[in-house]
């Protein structure tokens, strides 16, 4: 099957450059290139795409307005292509729900095969569900934790915040990240309440607990 991709991009050249290597791979592109006409195709013909390739800096909205709008309806994958290489523009990316966020420039053969790695994990084509960091191991099927090939239980606040440290290794991702994330975003209590599951989770993971760490003032880092 043809795969379909919608890219909001208004810089066209940049928007030829994609459609004319995607196509050559045997992937249709439609490109749009700005806002209006984005938000227009997302509410009236988002079906009939695999996957969104998104930029931040549009003429008349911010891509991460088009993000939170997509997701209100969909887990369609959406993969931001920006210049923005802000330490704080990528974690609030994936905060809103992103799938990928890749810096300007970039090589067409790595966009291509992220975008065909996503499409067929969202089908259901790719069946490896672990995800490893140093002595942890996650299955994300069957929502099981190992350190060193020990399963060990987590309730389910302390495996999602796992798993999203997982999904993000080697990335500081704060309090207010997690609250978004895990807790959502009507959540009111205090965000202290993360320290509080972070403690419980490295004493969950025993001699793999140091693999979180503690960036005092900016968040937490799972590490090998």
């Amino acid at each position: 099957m043809v795969q379909k991709i919608l890219l909001i991009e208004d810089d066209l050249q940049i928007c030829e450059v994609i459609k004319k290597y995607f196509t050559n791979k045997g992937t249709k592109i439609h490109a749009v290139q700005n806002g209006k006409e984005a938000l227009y195709t997302i509410k009236h013909d988002l079906s009939n795409h695999e996957l969104i390739l998104l930029d931040i800096m549009l003429p008349d909205t911010d891509g991460f307005t088009i993000c939170r709008e997509i997701r209100k309806n969909s887990d369609i994958p959406v993969i931001f292509i920006t210049a923005r290489a802000r330490e704080e523009d990528i974690l609030h990316g994936y905060a809103i729900g992103c799938d990928d966020y890749i810096i300007k420039p970039f090589l067409l053969s790595a966009l291509y095969a992220k975008c065909d790695a996503l499409i067929k994990r969202s089908q259901g084509t790719v069946t490896n569900a672990m995800l490893t960091c140093g002595a942890i191991r996650l299955d994300t099927r069957m929502l099981t934790c190992y350190v060193s090939e020990q399963e060990i239980e987590l309730p389910p606040k302390q495996f999602a915040i796992l798993h999203y440290l997982m999904l993000h290794k080697g990335w500081t991702v704060g309090r207010e990240t997690l609250l978004d994330r895990i807790w959502g975003n009507d959540y009111f209590g205090s965000d202290r309440v993360v320290d509080n599951h972070i403690k419980k989770l490295r004493k969950a993971l025993g001699s793999a607990g140091g693999q979180i760490r503690t960036l005092v003032g900016r968040g937490y880092k799972l590490t090998e």
